[in-house]
């Protein structure tokens, strides 16, 4: 009878295992189900990949990136990733990858085992997909709940992206150490390679490494990475990617690891600077999508302009002074910024002088002022004397007595072609009231001066501080035939999934009179040349011998800042010079250091092109001028210069020193013209 209970009883148990195990079971079944129609309604899983912004120049060539958190991530193509990589990292990391649908139920069953028993979560069974789920959408925490979510992100992942897409974007996302995500950033930094050029030696040594980026890194142990290598290679040969003696060879192939990581000095680092000013405050693209947003930033960079822009200033400028120096070169044509430098060492003062800082420009703003005279009827024969002067104003309350630099006067009447060229205070500050003091910053509006101006007649000497920015801006629009254009350093900006979200597509507004501004611009190429010399010398007479090109400029200093600017049809630089704390400028190599760095800087940089590339507009004239009175001269008469004038100013008598040259002339076609009849009568 006792029998017949425990045999009863036994069964009874067995009976309720077994419905224990079908209901546990359908349960799983249940949950697999149900997490399998939750995975199909979310559908495909948004797949954002951090990635690095980067910055290219004009010629498409890369400059600089744009980290997320010091996070080096370049994404590849899996057709740019060598096979052998490829198969190595299935090899030890999913062999069955490609077979499965996520899941790898044989790894996973031993996993679960060994966790029961353990009685924590230790065991890992993660397929490629698991692992890329984690990459994108989670942490690393080993926490059932995670794995719950992991394992819903690998079905969406699965049942919406081929295999290829899968295993593409592991490879781009895995972490291979020292700030590495993805392949190709690894091949880089390890081997300083292209994903798609590496060996099954350096291939089996990097897919080891994801396994523990720190523990198996070859940097930090490299017997271990190796040992770590040999069990890859090992994977491989069981699997039937290679042979043992490939694995054989891979192993003792040497390794050349870059052993020298030394920190990548940044192409034009202020210029890229301004650029992601731009990026930040005028396109409004927001931190997150500027650090990962993968981003490609094409700009306005001329590197071989850049790399003459850095030579000059470090060139010419003592490296032992504490002086600091800026410098905006631009295409008048369209705006673009070509090269800009900032400051001496971007490492020691990452200030940028040449956007940031406002300086005084000197005698450097004294062509807005003379394009507002010759709209106003100066031509470049107006004289007016220079001598010492006190100028009243405001109704009489204010005085104003400027002075020429060093104190030398013509004590005399003056053009405003020689006036320009020496550079005479007293002359502009008489054209600056006698035409108004609104005309000049009407002018220096128009072409692009937004900083704070005032009607003073010290305005006329440029006492206002400006941007060398605004200044380069400026003058384009002088060598730009009065259209001005807005500077810019970006020309298109493409995202993630290759679409252009921004072009620059410049505009010209013509703001000046396009025959005026020519013969402003003709002007200013008298500050170079020695014909104008008169009580002191051109203002760019110590560099006129280093230019070979014609070039208009002007020059421009003050106690604290010394200026040049200039430019071709094609080409406009500006160069301040000055100490950060407005520190006068006292010394002889100090106050020449802008003209040399501009001059040396221009010439480099128009190496190549025409010697002249000035073509006169409709409106103007050409007449040869006697220089120190603005009058008609002849050929033969002394320093006779060709200057243009706007059609119907220019002058009609003749120089006093050169009409006896004339008359001589006009006897001399007489005296000829009557022996040619003698002569022809007789034939």
């Amino acid at each position: 009878m006792e029998l017949v209970t425990g045999h009863h009883k036994k069964k009874t148990i067995l009976k309720w295992l077994i419905t224990a195990g079908i209901g546990c079971f359908c349960l799983f079944l249940f949950f697999i189900l149900s997490l399998w129609g939750f995975a199909k309604i979310q559908g495909p899983p948004p797949i954002t990949v951090p990635q690095t912004t980067r910055i290219y120049d004009t010629n498409h060539h890369l400059i600089g990136k744009v980290e997320h958190e010091n996070e080096n991530r370049t994404w590849v193509n899996l057709d740019d990733i060598s096979k052998p990589l490829i198969n190595a990292t299935i090899s030890i990391e999913d062999k069955r990858f490609y077979q499965h649908h996520g899941f790898d139920m044989r790894r996973l069953a031993g996993a679960v085992l060994a966790d029961i028993k353990s009685f924590s979560k230790q065991q890992g069974a993660s397929t490629i997909t698991m692992q890329y789920a984690r990459n994108l959408y989670l942490g690393h925490e080993k926490t059932w709940m995670r794995k719950i979510t992991e394992a819903l992100y690998t079905m969406r992942l699965e049942m919406n992206y081929p295999k290829n897409k899968i295993l593409e974007g592991y490879l781009n996302t895995i972490y291979y150490g020292h700030g590495a995500y993805g392949i190709e950033a690894a091949a880089k930094y390890y081997f300083n390679k292209d994903a798609d050029e590496l060996t099954l030696s350096e291939a089996s040594l990097l897919a080891g490494i994801p396994k523990g980026p720190s523990y198996y890194s070859p940097y930090n142990n490299f017997k271990r990475a190796k040992m770590r290598q040999k069990l890859v290679l090992q994977s491989m040969v069981n699997n039937g990617y290679i042979t043992k003696s490939a694995a054989l060879s891979a192993y003792q192939a040497p390794i050349h690891l870059v052993h020298k990581h030394k920190a990548i000095k940044r192409t034009a680092p202020y210029f890229q600077d301004a650029v992601e000013n731009v990026l930040k405050n005028q396109l409004h693209i927001d931190k997150k999508t500027l650090a990962a947003g993968g981003l490609k930033v094409y700009t306005t960079l001329n590197n071989s302009a850049q790399k003459k822009a850095e030579y000059w200033v470090k060139q010419i400028i003592n490296p032992a002074s504490d002086i600091q120096t800026a410098l905006v070169a631009m295409n008048p044509q369209n705006g673009a910024v070509e090269a800009m430098v900032g400051g001496r060492d971007y490492h020691k003062s990452a200030y940028n002088r040449a956007v940031q800082a406002m300086r005084s420009p000197g005698s450097s703003f004294k062509p807005f002022l003379y394009y507002a005279a010759l709209r106003d009827g100066f031509t470049p024969s107006t004289t007016l004397r220079s001598e010492p002067t006190t100028f009243t104003y405001n109704k009489g309350k204010s005085k104003y007595s400027p002075s020429n630099f060093g104190g030398y006067y013509a004590n005399g009447p003056i053009t405003l072609a020689k006036a320009l060229a020496l550079s005479d205070n007293i002359y502009a500050v008489k054209t600056h009231l006698s035409i108004g003091m609104d005309q000049l910053v009407k002018t220096a509006r128009k072409v692009g001066i937004t900083s704070p101006l005032a009607e003073i007649p010290s305005l006329a000497l440029g006492s206002k501080p400006v941007s060398v920015l605004e200044m380069a801006g400026g003058y384009s629009a002088i060598a730009n035939g009065g259209a001005k254009v807005t500077p810019h350093y970006i020309t298109k900006i493409v995202n993630q999934k290759g679409d252009t979200i921004y072009e620059w597509h410049p505009q010209k507004e013509q703001v000046l009179n396009k025959a005026t501004t020519f013969v402003l611009s003709q002007l200013m190429t008298g500050v170079f040349d020695k014909k104008l010399n008169g009580y002191s010398k051109v203002t760019g007479a110590s560099v006129a011998n280093e230019l070979t090109h014609k070039i208009a400029g002007k020059s421009g200093s003050t106690a604290a800042d010394s200026w040049m600017i200039g430019f071709t049809p094609h080409l406009v630089s500006a160069v301040w010079v000055g100490y950060d704390k407005g520190q006068s400028i006292s010394t002889y190599p100090d106050s020449g250091y802008a003209k040399k760095i501009w001059a040396h800087f221009m010439e480099s940089a128009l190496a190549g092109q025409p010697k002249n590339s000035f073509k006169p507009p409709k409106g103007v004239v050409r007449k040869l001028v006697d220089p120190d009175n603005g009058k008609l001269a002849t050929k033969a008469c002394h320093n006779a210069r060709y200057t243009y004038y706007l059609k119907g100013t220019a002058p009609v008598k003749y120089s006093p020193r050169c009409s006896k040259q004339k008359d001589h002339e006009n006897h001399h076609k007489k005296h000829k013209g009557f022996i040619k009849r003698w002569f022809h009568w007789f034939h």
